[in-house]
């Protein structure tokens, strides 16, 4: 097959969940097909909409240049470029991974040439503008709050509201404007869903959200959980001797919730100590410095890592990882990747977090966005070592083996859901 992979943004430019799956699939699915992979890049010395091909590592590359875009939905220009691409690249299958940053119209190209297409759902971008039910809630105290559900008039006064002129004569017209800009988004993003012959959900939290509240149909969706490359995820033989040690793996933005991490860390009484590993981003990370000054127990910052050296150079040196975010998470990679290396997590009760791991048999689960939850359950883990081991070599909670799955038999799977779309496109 040839296989079009379209997904907002690529390693080692991008480097979180979405992308870094893209980059394991692809490595895996280029040893018996040719794989084209469409993605963005952000050069502010380029024009907008520039597509650069390149050839690395036996990938085809087409990269255009969003470098000023930010919550725009449907790009003209971005679609008659993959228009045109598709016409001389001719892949007989695509796979959409997300189209933030790209744009949705990409699926009407898709099926305007009869190219098959598969989409993982990644977060619930298509069903939420910001992607993770997460308000921005500009000028009010209360930033970052759950939202229950997508409503056009409460995402323009709750998340597009930092758009408005600010001027009070001016807040009822910016409001009614801001209501109908989102209240086409959201018909744009509902209109899609009818194009895209089988999107996959890594968690069903995930496919059991999108069939409730987007009312999706469940022939339309299937779950299947995220593959590994277990190669290099195996389980490490620690490296550090003593005091009880925490690691956060992640970027540096509030959404992950490391700021409660290290506010709820602060206040452990037991001897312990926390590494935070991700890339620095500038003024977040030096606000997180400043936030970590005030913690008795040392919490060191130890800079951005190579996903293949995650073993050696992340888990060797923990006995526990914590994923404390804010938003109800779908099925994220670092649960998996250090359950791959013996190691327990502690994370929140909720959405996929809770959905992989299980309190006292292979982590700690603490209330969701709860600052004294989340301080007990890391003094609990820092006062019994010996149980947390144990809970570490539970591992995966849905094999008998504690494994995760693999990218191999993962990618076969996908194969599979490949070829039965192009039969059925065939056949149609």
């Amino acid at each position: 097959m040839h296989i079009l992979k379209i997904i907002h943004g690529y390693p080692p430019e991008y480097n979180a969940g979405s992308e870094v799956y893209s980059q394991s699939i692809c490595d895996e699915l280029k040893k018996r097909h040719k794989v084209s992979v469409f993605t963005r890049t952000e050069n502010q010395y380029l024009p907008d909409f520039h597509l650069q091909p390149s050839h690395a590592e036996g990938l085809d590359f087409y990269r255009i240049n969003m470098a000023r875009e930010r919550d725009g939905y449907n790009h003209q220009k971005v679609n008659e470029t993959l228009a045109e691409l598709l016409n001389e690249i001719q892949p007989d299958v695509a796979h959409i991974g997300h189209l933030n940053h790209l744009s949705t119209g990409l699926v009407a190209e898709l099926k305007r040439q009869d190219i098959p297409i598969a989409f993982t759902l990644h977060d619930f971008w298509l069903m939420c503008p910001r992607g993770q039910f997460l308000q921005i809630n500009f000028g009010n105290k209360d930033f970052h709050q759950l939202c229950s559900g997508q409503e056009d008039q409460k995402c323009a006064s709750h998340c597009y509201n930092r758009f408005f002129s600010g001027l009070p004569e001016q807040e009822a017209e910016d409001l009614r404007y801001w209501t109908n800009w989102i209240s086409k988004r959201m018909q744009c993003t509902r209109s899609l869903t009818k194009l895209v012959d089988l999107f996959i959900a890594p968690s069903k939290h995930l496919l059991n959200r999108f069939v409730r509240d987007f009312t999706l149909p469940k022939e339309r969706i299937t779950y299947l959980d995220y593959g590994f490359p277990t190669h290099y995820l195996q389980p490490v033989i620690p490296t550090k001797k003593g005091t009880f040690t925490f690691g956060y793996i992640g970027t540096h933005i509030p959404s992950k919730g490391i700021d409660l991490l290290i506010n709820a860390f602060a206040e452990v009484q037991e001897k312990a100590k926390l590494l935070v590993f991700g890339r620095n981003l500038a003024k977040n990370t030096s606000v997180l410095k400043d936030m970590a000054n005030k913690s008795q127990n040392p919490i060191h910052f130890c800079g951005e890592y190579i996903n293949q050296n995650l073993a050696k150079v992340v888990f060797s040196e923990v006995d526990c990882i914590v994923v404390p975010s804010i938003w109800t998470e779908n099925s994220p990679l670092v649960i998996h990747e250090a359950q791959a290396c013996g190691i327990p997590v502690i994370t929140a009760d909720v959405g996929g977090m809770a959905e992989y791991v299980q309190h006292k048999t292979n982590g700690l689960l603490f209330k969701h966005r709860d600052q004294n939850s989340l301080t007990e359950q890391l003094q609990y883990a820092a006062r019994h070592p010996a149980e947390m081991k144990t809970m570490g070599k539970r591992g995966y909670l849905y094999s008998a083996d504690g494994t995760v799955p693999d990218i191999a038999q993962h990618c076969l799977a996908l194969e599979k859901i490949f070829i039965d779309l192009i039969n059925q496109t065939q056949n149609a």
